[in-house]
């Protein structure tokens, strides 16, 4: 039996760390950045943990646990 691929573009997008979350960028922050404040900006450029549900579909994308 072949083994399991993992999604590229998964693999670019999310990361795992130490302990098992998934960790991923924000959304918005690629373009139309003129009418966001700075505040707002700053926040959006630090990774995000995923939920736990999206947690689950991140991690089978990229071939991790069961």
């Amino acid at each position: 039996m072949p083994k399991m691929k993992t999604h590229s573009g998964a693999k670019k997008r999310f990361k795992l760390t130490a302990k098992g979350k998934v960790k991923a960028r924000h959304a918005m922050t690629s373009h139309i950045l003129e009418k966001k404040n700075a505040k707002r900006k700053r926040r959006l450029g630090n990774p995000v943990v995923l939920a736990k549900q999206d947690e689950a579909r991140a991690k089978k994308l990229l071939g991790v646990g069961k």
